[in-house]
C-alpha cells in the first residue's frame, strides 16, 4: 500500500506545483463560493418582511429599523418597498457573485489547462523518435487534448469542495460531540469504514479507467491512420476491413465503460449501505436517549 501511496503523494505535489501561478485564482474562487452562502441565507428575508411587518404587525428586525427612515418603517406602503428592495437587491447581489465565481472559475480553468497542455507539447517534442514510433502520434494527442482535462477538475472542481467537506465534517462531529458523546463516537466508527472501502476500490476504479482510456486512445489510432491513408485504402478496396476493425475497438472501449460504470454502482451501493447502518444507529442510539431524557 506504501508503495503506491508515495508515487500518488508525489504526483499531487507536481500537479500542485503546476498550479501554483493561479494559487491566487483558486482562493478567490474559494472565497466567492464561501460568501455565497450567506447570500443564499438572506433570500426569504423578503418575503418575510413581506409577509410578517407589511401584512401582519409584526415589527421590522431590528437592523432594519435602524438604518431605514422611520416613516417607511411605520407604513405597511414602506415596508412592502422595503421588502420589494431588498429582494431586487438580493437577486442581484447573488447574481453577481454568481457571474464573478462562473468567470472566475472558467478563465483560471482555461489558463491552467492551456498552460498544461503548452508544458505537455513541449515535453513531448523533446522525447526520442523511437518514443514516438513505440507509441504513436494518436496516444499523444489524446493525452494532450484529453487526459490534460483532469488537472483543471482536480484543481478547481476538486480541492475547494475537498477542503469545505473536510470543514464541514470537522464542525458537525464537534457540534454532535458536544450534543452526545455516543452518537458521535458512531459518527467516528463510520468514517473510517468509508476510508477502508474507498482505498479498497481505488486501484480498481485506476485499473479501469486506464483500460478505458487505452482503448479510447486505439480507437482514435484507428482513425488516423484511415484517414491520414484514405487514398490507399480506398484503392485497395479496404473500407469494410478498416471499419470492422474501428468497430471492434470503439465496442472494446464501450463495454470498458459499462464495466466501469458498473464497478461505480457497485461502490456507490456499498457507501449508500454503510451510511445507512450509521444513520440507522444514530437513529436508535438517540430515540433512546431522548425517551431517557438524555438528550
Amino acid at each position: 500500500m506504501s508503495k503506491m501511496q508515495h508515487p500518488n503523494l508525489a504526483l499531487f505535489r507536481r500537479l500542485l506545483q503546476q498550479a501554483r501561478p493561479y494559487w491566487v485564482h483558486v482562493v478567490g474562487i474559494f472565497l466567492l463560493g464561501l460568501l455565497a452562502t450567506p447570500l443564499g441565507l438572506l433570500t426569504p428575508l423578503p418575503l418575510k418582511i413581506a409577509i410578517d411587518s407589511a401584512i401582519s404587525a409584526h415589527p421590522l428586525p431590528r437592523f432594519l429599523s435602524r438604518i431605514m427612515p422611520a416613516s417607511a418603517t411605520h407604513s405597511p406602503a414602506g415596508i412592502l418597498a422595503i421588502a420589494v428592495f431588498l429582494l431586487l437587491a438580493v437577486t442581484a447581489l447573488e447574481s453577481l457573485f454568481a457571474l464573478a465565481n462562473s468567470f472566475l472559475r472558467t478563465w483560471t480553468a482555461e489558463k491552467l489547462l492551456l498552460d498544461f497542455r503548452a508544458r505537455l507539447f513541449s515535453h513531448l517534442q523533446r522525447l526520442s523518435l523511437a518514443y514516438h514510433d513505440t507509441r504513436g502520434t494518436t496516444d499523444s494527442v489524446y493525452r494532450i487534448q484529453y487526459d490534460t482535462a483532469s488537472m483543471q477538475y482536480l484543481i478547481i472542481d476538486g480541492l475547494g469542495p475537498f477542503i469545505t467537506s473536510l470543514v464541514t465534517l470537522l464542525v458537525m462531529f464537534y457540534v454532535t460531540f458536544r450534543i452526545d458523546s455516543q452518537l458521535a463516537m458512531v459518527a467516528i466508527i463510520i468514517s473510517p469504514l468509508l476510508y477502508m472501502l474507498s482505498m479498497a476500490y481505488r486501484p480498481r476504479f485506476r485499473r479501469r479507467s486506464k483500460e478505458v482510456k487505452q482503448l479510447e486512445s486505439s480507437a482514435m489510432g484507428v482513425l488516423q491512420e484511415v484517414l491520414s491513408a484514405v487514398r490507399v485504402v480506398k484503392a485497395f478496396g479496404r473500407e469494410k476491413h478498416e471499419e470492422d476493425r474501428y468497430v471492434r475497438k470503439s465496442q472494446a472501449g464501450m463495454w470498458a465503460r459499462i464495466r466501469l460504470d458498473l464497478l461505480g454502482g457497485c461502490y456507490s451501493l456499498l457507501v449508500g449501505l454503510t451510511t445507512a447502518l450509521g444513520t440507522a444507529c444514530v437513529l436508535w442510539i438517540g430515540v433512546r436517549h431522548v425517551r431517557a431524557g438524555t438528550l
